[in-house]
């Protein structure tokens, strides 16, 4: 028995036995783990911590980036969202050429290997005087402008341009392809409940969950490495967590594109239409992570971002997390400003307390570096500069 000093549900701790041993669990079997409380929700964290060293050992990483808010206008109206804006808002902005290469060549100074690319989703579908911005730079939609600035940063400052501009076309993902090491698009949830008036998707067309996760499927037939993760705490039930979990599993069986998932807890602020609903608890936090990291199994990279629960996120590490995803000692998270970054030597203290070494990574993950499926020609020189022979940076520079 691997539990033999706690008393659990015999079934529930054969339930964990299996998913110690690799069996593939099923839906129920993950609504049965994200239901855990009290000493069945230790058990369920040790069981996913001891997933996780199966795959991923001791080592925990972080990616050294800098964030590219290309334009904050979107044609969603999220209902936990500030970073998206109208035009006649005036905290609107679509940055120019030369403030893109000025922040990227601000964090390649600072040592960052990454270009964080965050943008709204198609505002030109919306917005008139946003097309006449796009059409001064020459360009017709976001896509193509944001392809163009991606292969300006990776020719002229040396970082690795990860996108996350919405959903995609195949063709778009094509667009982009060469000049991105990796891309990005959390599917959030599966929930079409949450496209109801009042809900959080409400006017959202682009979070239709089967048009995200045909953006995977493309991303996946194209060779390209993809980031995803679900958002916790917007209106959507536990069995539709696992539900989302499970959609992003399929994805990666069948494409094997998926190198990272996040779970990504919502949060409150004073200007969102949701400022009055109650944010996810830490527990919460932790039964979702270890069930998706169970799910999952020990080969996938989970994540969990750590200044969205500043005071705790320690804890994430012994539910089965194995990456605390990008971290900037330049630019503010621009999705959650509110939210400040741990300096990287904080993270690293936090890390080794829990008995954990912590490595900085490219935004393409070690397993991927060795893939030539997923290494693009023009990111491969850079890849082979800063890596070693496990696929992380090889060298951490000065920390911030």
């Amino acid at each position: 028995m691997f539990y033999v000093h706690q008393r659990l549900d015999p079934a529930f701790e054969e339930l964990l036995q299996r998913a110690i041993a690799g069996d593939e669990l099923t839906r129920d079997d993950g609504v049965r783990l994200i239901s855990a409380k009290g000493s069945e929700l230790s058990a369920l964290m040790l069981a996913a911590s001891t997933v996780r060293d199966q795959g991923k050992g001791s080592t925990v990483t972080y990616s050294r980036n800098v964030f590219i808010p290309l334009t904050n206008l979107c044609r969603q109206k999220c209902g936990y969202c500030t970073f998206a804006r109208g035009p006649k808002d005036s905290k609107a902005h679509t940055m120019s050429p030369d403030e893109v290469l000025m922040v990227a060549e601000a964090g390649r100074r600072q040592g960052c290997k990454e270009a964080l690319f965050s943008l709204g989703e198609r505002p030109e579908d919306t917005y008139e005087s946003y097309r006449d911005d796009l059409r001064r730079f020459g360009h017709e939609t976001t896509i193509s402008y944001l392809r163009e600035q991606c292969a300006a940063v990776l020719n002229e400052t040396g970082l690795l341009p990860h996108a996350n501009p919405g959903i995609m076309t195949r063709n778009e993902v094509v667009s982009l392809r060469e000049s991105n090491v990796s891309m990005g698009l959390m599917l959030e949830t599966t929930s079409e409940r949450l496209h109801a008036k009042t809900e959080a998707h409400f006017n959202c067309p682009g979070k239709v969950p089967e048009l995200r996760l045909d953006t995977m499927r493309f991303a996946g037939e194209q060779g390209v490495a993809f980031t995803t993760g679900i958002l916790i705490g917007i209106g959507e039930t536990w069995e539709e967590r696992v539900d989302s979990v499970l959609a992003i599993r399929d994805v990666h069986r069948e494409h094997g594109n998926i190198q990272e998932v996040i779970v990504q807890n919502f949060r409150v602020k004073d200007d969102i239409p949701m400022r009055h609903r109650d944010e996810p608890s830490v527990y919460e936090m932790l039964r979702t992570i270890a069930t998706a990291r169970l799910l999952f199994g020990p080969g996938m990279s989970i994540q969990a971002p750590p200044n969205l629960t500043p005071d705790s996120y320690g804890l994430y590490l012994l539910a089965g997390i194995n990456d605390w995803g990008g971290v900037s000692p330049l630019t503010k998270d621009y999705i959650s400003p509110e939210a400040p970054w741990p300096k990287i030597v904080e993270l690293e203290e936090v890390t080794n307390e829990a008995g954990f070494d912590l490595r900085e990574r490219l935004a393409i993950y070690p397993s991927f570096v060795s893939d030539a499926r997923f290494v693009r020609e023009a990111c491969r020189p850079l890849i082979e500069r800063w890596t070693d022979e496990s696929g992380l940076v090889a060298t951490e520079e000065l920390r911030a």
